[in-house]
């Protein structure tokens, strides 16, 4: 590990090739390396034969039923399936890292369902917020690589619409689970916030967003008649 030191300040992570020759992603943490399978469990693992204990779940949900009485998970399982959401958290920031963003995007939409299994299986509220309080974290990380994925192609307005959704999801997030404050202090909304300025600044402008400025000034000078104007003008590029 001499000639690859850990960093606190930063995620270092790289690929490398194995013995086998699979390529493996490999992660350097404070107390050492953690190497992880590039698809499928980090682990290498089949939980109960299927892909994750995610697939196994809600595949039983299924066969089961999705009526909440149909099963439940109890305190054991929900420790199992931490243990595989920390396993895809390691991968996805190390991947992020490396700017796979289909992988980020995989990943975080993986431990998303297992949130969502979670509030729909387990009866302990406390329990269910050891799982809930990383929502804000990982709905954050999805939309910021679909958004740096979008611009990456110059599609700015699917990555605006990407940073729209995260932070309206994660408003909401806070609207049911937090207050007040929790919203306004939001890391996650504020770093989602100052990503769609930068998109929103480094947009060409259209024709259309040129109008939209002066229908806004014309609004703003009473002149209503130009307003109007203006109006069926971006109303008819619109439909071009």
């Amino acid at each position: 590990m001499g000639d690859w030191p850990y960093d606190p300040a930063s995620i270092s992570a790289r690929w490398i090739v194995g013995q086998d020759g699979k390529r493996r992603l490999q992660l350097r943490l404070d107390l050492g390396i953690l190497q992880m399978e590039p698809v499928g469990r980090p682990d290498g693992q089949q939980p109960h034969g299927a892909i994750s204990l995610l697939d196994h779940y809600e595949s039983l949900e299924q066969t089961s039923g999705r009526e909440p009485t149909s099963f439940r998970l109890d305190a054991a399982a929900c420790g199992e399936l931490q243990q595989e959401a920390a396993q895809y958290y390691y991968r996805y920031i190390a991947l992020y890292a490396l700017h796979d963003l289909d992988g980020v995007m995989a990943d975080t939409a993986h431990n998303l369902g297992i949130l969502e299994l979670v509030t729909r299986r387990v009866d302990d509220d406390e329990l269910v917020w050891q799982f809930l309080q990383f929502f804000p974290y990982i709905r954050m990380m999805n939309a910021r690589a679909r958004a740096e994925k979008a611009t990456a192609v110059q599609n700015f307005e699917e990555a605006i619409t990407a940073l729209e959704e995260g932070i309206g999801d994660i408003r909401m997030f806070w609207r049911e689970n937090g207050d007040e404050e929790d919203e306004e202090q939001s890391r996650e909304i504020e770093l989602l916030a100052d990503l769609l300025g930068d998109i929103r600044n480094s947009k060409p402008r259209t024709e259309i967003d040129r109008l939209q400025d002066e229908l806004t000034r014309a609004i703003a000078a009473e002149n209503y008649e130009k307003a109007a104007m203006l109006r069926d003008a971006i109303t008819a590029l619109g439909k071009k």
